[in-house]
């Protein structure tokens, strides 16, 4: 129950939501866009999501409702802007998502290195199935991979690199399609 009570109160800034996608991971999902990015990659598809005033103030229990009316959907992206810049705020959604079974995964424009390295960010990390890491690069952005938009960009194994002790390990099976 306190988890229910914490999702009440938290507030996340949010850009958008996409109820249903299968472009934006495995399976079918619902894709939380939060607003705020440091990182202005040249070439950025999102970059209405920059401004950390912009997009709509929303409890994390609103986000969890409307996630729980499609039974459909079974995994969930937190997209951007960049997620991890509100990773305390997402901290809760994500703990009671991973709780009823859901799939989580994450798109950063940070490597997951420099992410161990800011504050809060490796408790969103220790509850993530998949992360997609490292900023977009538009000289090596390709049409041709598999939830990325540039060749730098890793596709990471987030229980295995727990495992590994917080060393990357790359995801083959959710890997680029073509090299």
């Amino acid at each position: 129950m306190r988890n229910m009570d914490a999702l009440k109160n938290t507030m996340l800034r949010v850009a958008g939501v996409i109820e249903e996608s299968i472009v934006d991971g495995p399976g079918l999902r619902f894709v939380l866009f939060l607003q705020g990015c440091r990182m202005h990659c040249k070439g950025c598809q999102n970059p209405q999501t920059w401004d950390f005033e912009g997009g709509t103030p929303v409890s994390a229990d609103e986000i969890l409702s409307r996630i729980q009316g499609d039974p459909l959907v079974h995994g969930i992206t937190f997209s951007g802007g960049e997620p991890f810049e509100q990773a305390g705020a997402l901290l809760p959604l994500a703990e009671e998502l991973k709780r009823r079974g859901y799939h989580l995964m994450a798109f950063s424009g940070y490597t997951l290195e420099q992410l161990l390295q800011k504050e809060g960010c490796r408790e969103l990390l220790s509850l993530l199935d998949i992360l997609v890491d490292g900023p977009f690069v538009e000289e090596q952005k390709s049409l041709e991979l598999r939830f990325r938009g540039s060749r730098n960009q890793r596709i990471l194994n987030m229980a295995a690199t727990r495992e590994n002790g917080w060393l990357p390990v790359l995801d083959e099976l959710h890997g680029p399609t073509k090299r």
